[in-house]
């Protein structure tokens, strides 16, 4: 039998990776897998149980109604992180803003996360996989004062650790810390993470592009021309498959496995786009790029992009390098004419 590497035990052997931590980076990840645990258990439960199910009857700042298992994952994931000493606050996209912890333990944390804590949630009711996703910041407001709006508005390239969990057939846990990606199985029989997908690579090139094609008409001509490049008979002999689930985490590790592009542009309707840039956007584009995949919002690198507000909105582009390549000449083809 091959010897099992926990979730645990691959943080402290990556202790290198982190300078200047003495070990607060990887109690927080830590921190991130004993939530998700609990939020995985519940997800398991909601069919069973009726008060973690269905809808909250309020709406997110997003104008979203709230899932009751999305407050229950917000809840819980703030929970941990309030008391683990090591974060100074926190931003969640189901709040209006962000939350600088108070204790006096807390004001002296390094580190910020922000989070979706249960993405594709209005998918709960149906079965389909959702997910976590979580980004981590070192502060840059004085160590010692609460957190600030400025520690939450830092370019995705500042980012120490992001990465998602994904609950579905099976939970697991995705991240990097900029040094390659790394996938973790939950095996329930011992309750741990294990190391099941060493040094994730995204296939530079795959079958697959998911996007929502009901919009097509919505969108710039560029995204129409790659779209219909995609539905042409290829050098195999075959068009590509359209593939779209609706859960972000789901579409995006099943490209990050067997290559593929996943696309949700601006529209005439949505001019900013739809998803977050700090919540979901930018953690997804660092975890692509450590992947060898690429992150654009159709026009610039994600991780390059300055963000301006909390809940600021971005169009989405991520996936296999040559898939990516592809879709940014069409649309560059297409704003030339």
């Amino acid at each position: 039998m091959s010897h099992i590497i926990t979730l645990s035990d691959f943080i402290m052997e990556r202790q290198a990776e982190f300078p200047g931590s003495s070990g607060e980076l990887s109690r927080i990840l830590n921190d991130i897998s004993v939530a998700s645990k609990i939020v995985s258990r519940d997800v398991r439960r909601a069919g069973l149980v009726d008060h973690i199910l269905g809808a909250q009857g309020d709406v997110n700042i997003q104008g979203e109604e709230q899932q009751k298992l999305d407050v229950v994952a917000d809840t819980q994931f703030i929970k941990v992180f309030e008391s683990s000493g090591e974060i100074c606050g926190i931003a969640s996209e189901e709040n209006d803003d962000f939350l600088a912890f108070t204790s006096e333990r807390a004001k002296s944390g390094k580190y910020i996360v922000l989070f979706d804590p249960l993405d594709g949630s209005s998918n709960i009711d149906c079965n389909v996989s959702i997910g976590t996703i979580f980004s981590i910041y070192r502060r840059i407001s004085e160590k010692g004062t609460p957190a600030t709006l400025e520690d939450m508005l830092q370019k995705g390239t500042q980012q120490v650790a992001a990465g998602y969990v994904l609950y579905g057939s099976s939970t697991m846990l995705v991240y990097t810390t900029g040094h390659g990606v790394n996938g973790f199985t939950l095996d329930p029989s011992i309750g741990e993470f294990c190391l099941s997908h060493p040094n994730m690579r995204m296939p530079e090139t795959g079958r697959i592009y998911a996007m929502n094609e009901g919009n097509i008409h919505e969108c710039e001509q560029g995204i129409r021309d790659y779209v219909a490049f995609c539905q042409e008979v290829q050098e195999d002999g075959r068009p590509y498959s359209g593939r779209y689930i609706g859960s972000l985490v789901a579409d995006f590790h099943r490209n990050l496995i067997k290559g593929g592009i996943y696309i949700y542009p601006v529209t005439n309707q949505s001019p900013q786009g739809k998803l977050r840039l700090l919540y979901e956007c930018n953690p997804l584009a660092f975890v692509a790029e450590q992947a060898g995949g690429m992150a654009t919002n159709g026009t610039d690198r994600v991780l390059d992009i300055q963000p301006r507000q909390l809940h600021q909105r971005c169009g989405f582009f991520t996936g296999s390098k040559q898939m990516m390549e592809k879709a940014i000449d069409c649309l560059e083809k297409a704003r030339a004419k």
